[in-house]
């Protein structure tokens, strides 16, 4: 099952684009014109602290929009990730943004200036 897994093209991509990307959003839409409610949420706080991310739009294709859920387990759109590691979705990015928690993710990976 594991060997199936790396050899998927959406995968390997998804995988690729996280590495390749200190912080990264895979979203419905794109940041400029994000899709939904949620997405749009969640480029608002990422904006809102300054922080430069890309963003992926998963409705550019379907198989990308179920891989990124395979991907990191989690059923919901947006995912941000930061540094490779899967931070959650918007009511995580939203809660973490609340409680301060998120900006000091962002400064201690440094991809936010402190």
């Amino acid at each position: 099952m594991s060997e199936a897994k790396t050899a998927d093209p959406v995968h390997e991509f998804i995988a690729k684009a996280v590495a390749d990307h200190p912080v990264i959003l895979f979203m419905k839409g794109v940041p400029e014109r994000p899709q939904c409610g949620f997405s749009a949420t969640s480029v608002q706080i990422l904006d809102h602290l300054g922080v430069d991310f890309v963003g992926v739009d998963v409705l550019q294709s379907e198989p990308l929009r179920q891989g990124i859920k395979a991907f990191s387990d989690w059923p919901t759109i947006p995912q941000l990730y930061v540094k490779g590691e899967f931070v959650g979705g918007c009511d995580i990015i939203k809660e973490m943004f609340q409680s301060g928690e998120l900006k000091t993710l962002m400064e201690e990976q440094g991809v936010l200036e402190a």
